[in-house]
């Protein structure tokens, strides 16, 4: 069975950092793209960082410059390093790996993506 499990979220200040990490077992790691999601309380999840087989990167607009995503292949690991949070930021963060079928789909969609964690919980106060 594929497992993504996520770790660091925390509560922090706004202008603080914080690193997410995602561990994944059970699948060919380096042959799948991989992207974190968000999803604050009463809003839709949204694409944050995507991060392809080839290593190609795609961001949204609204982390651009603030947030970086990388995969570290050896180790099956994925994480998101984000600088400079707002209390925008505030939400559960995912982590997601795609169904290859699927990856006609754009980066940051989440139809993309078949593999999903159970989340860690980011908490920006101001």
């Amino acid at each position: 069975d594929v497992q993504l499990v996520e770790s660091g979220g925390d509560s922090v200040q706004a202008g603080g950092s914080l690193r997410l990490s995602c561990v994944a077992s059970g699948l060919t790691y380096y042959m799948y793209a991989l992207a974190w999601f968000r999803q604050a309380p009463g809003k839709e999840r949204e694409g944050v960082a995507a991060i392809d087989s080839d290593g190609r990167i795609t961001y949204a607009d609204s982390v651009k410059g603030r947030f970086n995503i990388s995969r570290d292949n050896a180790l099956n690991t994925l994480a998101l390093q984000m600088n400079s949070l707002s209390p925008e930021d505030t939400a559960m963060y995912y982590c997601a790996a795609e169904q290859l079928s699927r990856r006609f789909n754009p980066a940051l969609a989440p139809e993309r993506y078949i593999f999903w964690g159970q989340g860690t919980q980011v908490t920006v106060t101001s």
